[in-house]
């Protein structure tokens, strides 16, 4: 796969002679051309939908580098290509069925009897995963452990001679807790068993955060969600670096032999919503920023989780574990609002991605209330698409948490997450401030139950 696409620029040197030097596409760039150069038979400047499921061969093992369409297919193999481009640092992309199968892949690479490190506030799904399926069927026993708050000898400790992997998101769903991703790749290679650290990088998305440049092994995507940005795939990839040729085979092997692959047609759906990744992570920012400020001005809020906003405690990890890309954004964000043009000025903050957690004041009636008054922000499960949702993550998302443990990782009753869409800023806010509003009224909003079964993200 091809980690970049580079063209030739020319620079007069000192003596007037033309030096070439390679010039690195930007983000943007490669979203939109790497995987989708333009169709060499017919000149399309949008890759076709291949369906077929087998190629023909001119002789026995003798083909144009497609044989079967579980091992390979072109609108598959041209979105992985964009993946390992737009995620920095990436040289081999892989894509699966969903983020779950993801999760499944990964974990059954390690073998039996393996042992892994979580981060403790995991997606539900994931959760689930490591405890009730891969326990069962591969002895797969997992630790989990506070990476945001745990000291060095704690996280050390935990480590085994068969720990095999270090499992992190950051931010954290639901809570938005922040790893310091450098410190855990760290911590990891000083000790004997040097596991792999995997990063789920869903909620950044490959424009806000670059894992592997920060060390990390194994980056990994619920495609569903940023990447595709529409509402209309269930996908999930993984993106490794250049010196993982081996890992990547491992893991290409078993994608083939397990079978979870995505459809060629939803392939071409996510390669199509790449294309305005970056100028929609920068909306998704910027909205998130401004309905996080909202919220935090409002007197039916108790606690507003968004570490872009100056008070969240690790603003200044979350500004450090930026992208070279978005630091780029937010750098020039800033010197915007500095002079005066935004008018958020005064309250400082950066955009950092699209999702919001807070608390509202009460309990989950007036989570409910709130969730059931909204226009604009659609109560579903998910997030990442265009359009904005809010979820209760309690009850929906991480509802095959215990309760006891979902208490101790501080998901609540009365915890609301928002993923913040591309609409109109000014609208979103609106919404959200009437929303509030109407929880705190009983008879201005209506009522509807909110389902206790989860199956999704």
């Amino acid at each position: 796969m091809s980690p970049a696409l580079l063209t030739d620029s020319h620079i007069a040197g000192v003596d007037s002679v033309a030096v070439k030097i390679a010039h690195q596409n930007g983000f943007g760039t490669r979203a939109i051309h790497v995987g989708s150069e333009p169709n060499p038979e017919t000149g399309a400047v949008i890759p076709p939908i291949s369906l077929a499921t087998t190629y023909k061969q001119d002789a026995i093992g003798v083909h144009k580098g497609f044989e079967y369409s579980r091992s390979d297919n072109p609108n598959r193999h041209a979105l992985e290509e964009t993946l390992a481009s737009i995620e920095a640092g990436g040289a081999y992309g892989i894509a699966l069925s969903s983020g779950s199968a993801t999760t499944a892949t990964v974990l059954s690479s390690l073998g039996p009897n393996a042992h892994i490190i979580s981060v403790n506030d995991v997606y539900g799904g994931t959760f689930r995963y490591m405890t009730k399926v891969a326990k069962i069927n591969q002895g797969l026993e997992t630790t989990f452990v506070d990476l945001e708050n745990a000291d060095d000898d704690t996280i050390l400790a935990a480590i085994r001679p068969n720990t095999k992997l270090i499992w992190i998101e950051s931010p954290t769903n639901p809570t938005l807790r922040l790893i310091d991703i450098p410190r855990i790749v760290s911590l990891a290679r000083s000790h004997p068993s040097s596991p792999l650290v995997l990063v789920d990088n869903t909620f950044m998305s490959p424009f806000y955060q670059s894992p592997l440049l920060q060390g990390a092994d194994i980056v990994m995507h619920s495609l569903t969600k940023y990447v595709n940005g529409h509402s209309d795939v269930v996908m999930g990839a993984l993106i490794l670096p250049p010196h993982h040729t081996s890992l990547a085979e491992k893991l290409r092997f078993l994608q083939n032999a397990i079978g979870a692959i995505p459809s060629p047609y939803d392939c071409w759906l996510a390669q199509r919503g790449i294309k305005t990744l970056h100028l929609r992570m920068k909306t998704h920012g910027t909205n998130a920023l401004a309905v996080a400020q909202a919220l935090q001005r409002s007197p039916y809020v108790e606690e507003v989780i968004y570490p872009g906003l100056a008070s969240h405690p690790r603003n200044k990890l979350a500004y450090r574990s930026l992208s070279p890309h978005a630091r780029k954004f937010v750098d020039s964000y800033n010197r915007i609002r500095r002079s005066g043009a935004l008018e958020d000025a005064d309250e400082g903050g950066f955009p950092f991605g699209g999702m919001i957690s807070f608390r509202i004041r009460g309990g989950a009636e007036e989570a409910e209330r709130f969730l059931t008054s909204t226009r604009l922000f659609t109560l579903a499960e998910s997030l990442g698409g265009v359009e904005s949702l809010a979820e209760h993550p309690a009850k929906m998302t991480h509802g095959s948490i215990p309760e006891a443990e979902r208490a101790i990782l501080g998901i609540g009753d009365n915890l609301v997450r928002l993923s913040v869409g591309i609409e109109e800023v000014e609208d979103l806010v609106a919404d959200v401030e009437q929303a509030l509003l109407a929880a705190t009224s009983p008879l201005t909003s209506s009522r509807s139950s909110v389902s206790d079964f989860n199956v999704s993200d």
